[in-house]
């Protein structure tokens, strides 16, 4: 492999941030990347705050993501970035995104990918031009026991997939927190800033591809109701979603923020004519099995009996929690792994090449413009086209 770290920088993320550090933490885990750089706040001295507090040179802190790849461009090789991760809000991610890749710089980006659909095809059709990395962090994907599960249906020990069911609720927007200072709540119930969708936008998009990302199909119809249970809100906070998929089976996915008392409740089953699974995002480490016609069965994070696949993205010995940030750390180092190798004029591996990228990205923003579109209107059912 590269015989050092790849380069990273940051956009967005700066102090009082949550999602900027739980990446940093993420890329970080496996000593494959280092932090080089960063335009941390749109206000600069947040941003400059932020760079000290990271314990980055002064000259390597920047003001906006414009200096920043108008500088390390400059800079000579063996100092400037491989690569920018991008964790401002959603109308924040397009446009450093194109220019990251337009200055040579491969990008890790949080989901949803942009703010339209129109804005994830073009920066798809600049990923291909460039021919350069894009990585999207669809989280949940990073499991060691959702890609074990992945590897069963792909091996057909199910037989013909026929019901996707897939839950995603939370209960922390049950009020207008929005309008009681949580600066989370604020952005992302925000038309501006999140988009055209709240919760579906938000979570219902980690349970789409989720559903997509295990099964191996591809939603093809929807028949959505979507809702603002909360008054005053602009964004929805709740919904429903009947799914069609590409082998002809039927889904349903259900996105609350709404269901107080619920922390990060996701979860999926999915059942073919032999058989199916089920895992739950809070109790990661379990996958059951079940039957159609002998025992359910309850595989385990850690052992011997899993697929490569899983072992690979799997990093403690049996019976030792493994959770968020390290299903977000497989995911970078999966992106690490892949980049080091095509440095080095290699090809990539399958399992270097199992993160999220943009074909997943100009999914989901798919997926939300078809879920919006068929809530307002009369007709049952909506043609999922990308």
């Amino acid at each position: 492999m590269a015989h050092r770290k790849l380069r990273m920088g940051m956009i967005g993320g700066g102090k009082g941030a949550f999602i900027g550090a739980v990446h940093r933490i993420a890329a970080n885990m496996d000593g494959l990347i280092e932090l080089s750089c960063g335009a941390f706040s749109h206000t600069a001295k947040t941003a400059q705050e932020s760079g000290e507090m990271l314990f980055l040179p002064q000259d390597r802190v920047y003001t906006s993501y414009d200096e920043l790849f108008e500088k390390e461009s400059r800079l000579p090789e063996d100092r400037r970035i491989d690569f920018v991760s991008i964790v401002t809000p959603n109308h924040v991610h397009f446009d450093p995104a194109i220019k990251a890749l337009e200055h040579g710089f491969h990008v890790v980006i949080e989901k949803p990918m942009t703010f339209t659909l129109d804005e994830a095809k073009q920066l798809q059709k600049k990923a291909e031009e460039t021919g350069l990395s894009l990585c999207l962090t669809h989280t949940y994907s990073g499991y060691p026991m959702v890609k074990q599960a992945r590897q069963m249906f792909a091996e057909g020990r199910y037989g013909k997939i026929k019901k996707i069911l897939v839950e995603y609720p939370q209960g922390w927007l049950s009020k207008l927190s929005e309008r009681e200072g949580n600066a989370q709540a604020a952005w992302r119930t925000d038309p501006k800033r999140s988009g055209k969708a709240g919760a579906m936008g938000d979570i219902g998009t980690h349970a789409a591809h989720l559903a997509e990302y295990i099964s191996g199909l591809q939603i093809t119809k929807v028949c959505a109701d979507l809702n603002i249970m909360v008054e005053g809100r602009a964004l929805d906070d709740d919904g429903n979603v009947l799914l069609k998929f590409d082998n002809g089976a039927a889904g349903c996915l259900v996105a609350s923020q709404i269901a107080a008392g619920e922390e990060n409740a996701l979860k999926i089953r999915i059942y073919g004519e032999e058989g199916g699974i089920e895992w739950a995002q809070m109790e990661p480490n379990t996958l059951i099995v079940k039957w159609l016609d002998k025992p359910t069965e309850i595989y385990r994070a850690g052992q011997g009996y899993l697929t490569d696949i899983a072992k690979h993205n799997t990093r403690t010995p049996g019976g030792h929690p493994e959770g968020y940030l390290e299903a977000f750390a497989n995911i970078y180092r999966n992106f690490a792994l892949s980049l080091m190798a095509k440095m080095n004029g290699e090809e990539p591996t399958k399992a270097m090449l199992d993160y999220p990228r943009v074909e997943e990205g100009v999914r989901g923003m798919a997926f939300i413009d078809t879920v919006v579109a068929s809530s307002q209107s009369d007709r049952k059912w909506t043609d999922f086209v990308v």
